[in-house]
């Protein structure tokens, strides 16, 4: 449990240090794209911005799914 914890805050808090970095980094940038959703438009944000949170979304989701699908440290897998 306790590993599952720390896998699962450690993926949290290293997925926020790269939003932190990526926000600082992208606040120069000049060419800006808009996404259609179907329903509307976003804003127009630069497309380094846009790659870097679909990876910050890819590594907290990674981790978190680690963390979900680890097996149990209390339970023997050869005992019934």
């Amino acid at each position: 449990m306790l590993l599952r914890l720390r896998l699962l805050l450690s993926s949290l808090g290293g997925g926020l240090l790269l939003l932190l970095i990526l926000c600082l980094g992208s606040q120069n940038l000049n060419e800006r794209a808009v996404l259609q959703l179907g329903i509307g438009r976003t804003v127009p944000l630069p497309t380094g911005f846009l790659v870097g949170v679909a990876l910050v979304v890819g590594v907290i989701s990674g981790g978190s799914a680690t963390a979900l699908v680890m097996p149990r440290g209390d339970q023997d897998p050869g005992r019934e």
